[in-house]
């Protein structure tokens, strides 16, 4: 099981210098990995939402793509640790980061 997303790197994600903005990087491994736990429940009954995330960037991104894939560390019954790696146009690692989601059981809404 593993899921990619893929993100320009263009006037949207860079922060003031020119650079891919950590923000965007953990926006898009938070998103890769909530699309991999979501894939791996029962979403009748249960959600997956962010619990903690860190993030390092390894080499700097001025414009391009790029693009992160997730793969599970642990899927648990109440958590699943997974790990993502974004990468540059030629497989260069940008940035490295570790997510852990929670698995909630969805609340019944009244209307």
């Amino acid at each position: 099981m593993q899921e990619s997303v893929w993100l320009p790197v263009d006037d949207r994600t860079r922060q003031p210098y020119g650079l891919l903005h950590v923000g965007a990087s953990i926006a898009l491994a938070e998103t890769v990995a909530s699309l991999g736990a979501t894939a791996s429940i029962d979403r009748e009954r249960f959600a997956a939402v962010g619990l903690e995330i860190n993030g390092n960037h390894l080499r700097p991104k001025t414009d391009g793509v790029v693009r992160a894939t997730a793969v599970p560390i642990h899927v648990g019954r109440s958590t699943q640790v997974w790990s993502i790696e974004i990468r540059d146009e030629g497989e260069r690692l940008v940035c490295i980061s570790r997510c852990t989601m929670a698995i909630v059981e969805k609340r019944a809404t009244s209307r």
